[in-house]
C-alpha cells in the first residue's frame, strides 16, 4: 500500500541518492566525464562570445539533454549487466539503442552549437580584416 505521509526528510534524502548517482557516473564512467568538459568548454566559449538568452537556453537544454541521455544509457548498461553477464544478443542489442541516444543527442547538441557559434566566428573573422 502506497504511503501519502509527505517527509521532508525523505525528499531531502531522495536528493542525496541523486547526488551520489552523480558521483559515481563521475568517477566510473569515462564518456559522462568527456561530455561534462564538453559541458564545460562550451559554457566558457559562450561567455567569451556573449551569447544571446535564447542562445543561452539551447546551450543549456542541450548539455542537459547529452548528459541526461549520458546518465540513461549507463543506467541501462548496469541494469542489462546486472541481468546476464555473459554474451547476449539481446542484450547487446539493448545497450546498443541506448548508446544510440547518446549518440543523437550529441550529435543535435553538436548541430544547435554550430549553428550559434559559426556565426559568431564568421562575423570575428570579418571583423579583423577591417583592422
Amino acid at each position: 500500500m502506497a504511503r501519502n505521509n509527505f517527509s521532508w526528510k525523505d525528499r531531502i534524502r531522495s536528493f542525496s541518492h541523486a547526488f551520489n548517482g552523480l558521483k559515481i557516473v563521475g568517477q566510473e564512467e569515462h564518456n559522462f566525464r568527456i561530455h561534462l568538459v564538453a559541458a564545460i568548454l562550451v559554457i566558457i566559449l559562450s561567455c567569451l562570445l556573449r551569447i544571446s538568452r535564447y542562445e543561452w537556453l539551447a546551450i543549456i537544454l542541450s548539455i542537459g539533454f547529452v548528459l541526461v541521455c549520458e546518465l540513461l544509457n549507463t543506467a541501462i548498461e548496469h541494469i542489462a549487466d546486472f541481468i546476464c553477464q555473459e554474451k547476449n544478443p539481446s542484450i547487446k542489442k539493448i545497450k546498443d539503442i541506448a548508446a544510440a541516444a547518446v549518440l543523437l543527442s550529441s550529435l543535435t547538441a553538436l548541430l544547435i552549437g554550430l549553428i550559434i557559434f559559426i556565426p559568431k566566428f564568421l562575423s570575428m573573422s570579418s571583423l579583423t580584416h577591417l583592422f
